[in-house]
Order: C-alpha cells, then structure tokens, then sequence
C-alpha cells in the first residue's frame, strides 16, 4: 500500500461522519479499497462526552473506517482524528484508542467531589463517569460501506444551537443525500441501545453476524466485541 496522509482526504472538524464517506469514497477510487466498498464497513462508536483537562477528547459520537482484510492479513483503521499511524491495524487501534478511554477516568476520581460544591461542570462530569466506570460502556454499530453509500444523509442539523447557529463551520460542500432523497437520518445510526447490541458474539449464528451485509443500520456490538466480530464476517 502506498504511503497516504491525512492531508489527502477531505476533512472537517467535528463532522466525522460526513469525512468518514468521502475517506470510504477516496479509498474505493484510488484502489485501495474494492471498488464498490465491499471490504469496508463503518463504526459509528457511541460513548459519553467530555473534553479532559490533558486533551484527550472523549466524543458524544465518533465515525471510522474499518477495512476486512483476508488471507490473515490484519484488518485496518482508517480515522482521520486519530494521532496513530494511518491507516493503523484494528489491534493497536483498539487497545490504544478504545479501550482504555474509561479505565482513564479513575485518575480524575479526586477532581470533583460534590460535597465541594464546584461549578465546573466539565469536572463534574468526569467525576460521575469515574464513579460509575463500567456502567457507560462504548457501543458500536457496524454498517456495511455500499449501504452506507445508497442510505447515509445529513443536512447537519445537529450542528446548530438552538437559536440556529453554527455549533462549527460547516463544510463547504452541499450536505449528502441518500439515493431515496433522504436529507437527513444520522440520529437514526447514533441512536444506539444496549437492547439493540448482539449480546454474544461468539458462536452466533453466520446469517445472524452477517445481517451487516443486509440492514441499513447495520448490528450494534459492544467495545469487547469489536475484534470477534471483525474475525467472524465472512
């Protein structure tokens, strides 16, 4: 594979979904990818928000891409906010990025103590997630890249405040449209329930794994389950 930058790939900040379709776009066109995206499918990864004191950025919502490789090749994350090596393999991503992300709030277990009575409400919060610790765990739910193609719409509504203004700059490109005319259904992939998930994957049945290939919303699976799951999809 040939040496790729960031730089080369549409971005905008804070409108990963949005930088995660042209990415799966470059990739299919500059034969990285199979041609119609077959190989890659999309995390849309779900946890609770907050922005730390020493930078690390936890995100209500996140987007990437995961491309399947065979033949024990391992499989590869494309994330255009990511510090690690593009693209990075889903091993090093996954015990780098994902799963420590919580464990680290035990450190912040002495910033915010309520009887303080702090207003900080940034504190505040990752005081209440260190506390509760397991309790937010991070979801994901797993869409086939040609079904996010034909399906996947934003008109970028989440990003105005209430009085209609820009949370960020939008890009500079019209919002996407799905083939049906949808403007807009992002709150429909980041809508993600524990009821939702696939509550065990291993030894699941392979059309049950599978359905990624057929459900517009794709499977929601848990932090733990990410690497199985990827092991499993034929």
């Amino acid at each position: 594979m040939r040496n790729l930058e960031v730089s080369q790939f549409t971005y905008t900040p804070f409108y990963c979904e949005e930088n995660v379709y042209f990415l799966l776009k470059k990739l299919c066109k500059d034969g990285i990818a199979e041609a119609d995206g077959s190989d890659l499918f999309i995390p849309l990864w779900n946890q609770k928000a907050s922005t730390r004191a020493d930078g690390i950025i936890l995100w209500d919502y996140h987007v990437i891409c995961i491309q399947r490789k065979r033949g024990g090749d391992s499989h590869l994350v494309w994330d255009l906010d990511s510090s690690l090596p593009f693209p990075s393999p889903l091993t090093s991503y996954v015990s780098e990025t994902i799963r420590p992300s919580f464990q680290l709030f035990n450190e912040y277990q002495s910033m915010y103590d309520p009887k303080m009575g702090l207003e900080d409400e940034e504190k505040k919060e990752i005081w209440r997630l260190s506390v509760l610790g397991t309790e937010h765990e991070q979801f994901f739910r797993i869409v086939h890249a040609p079904i996010f193609f034909r399906c996947f719409a934003s008109d970028r509504r989440h990003m105005k405040d209430s009085a209609g203004n820009w949370i960020a700059q939008p890009p500079a490109y019209e919002p996407i449209v799905a083939e049906d005319e949808t403007i807009h259904n992002l709150n429909e992939y980041m809508e993600i329930h524990a009821s939702n998930e696939l509550t065990n994957v291993e030894g699941l049945e392979a059309d049950l794994i599978n359905s990624v290939f057929t459900q517009q919303l794709g499977v929601v699976i848990r932090e733990n389950q990410l690497e199985e799951f990827f092991s499993q999809i034929s």
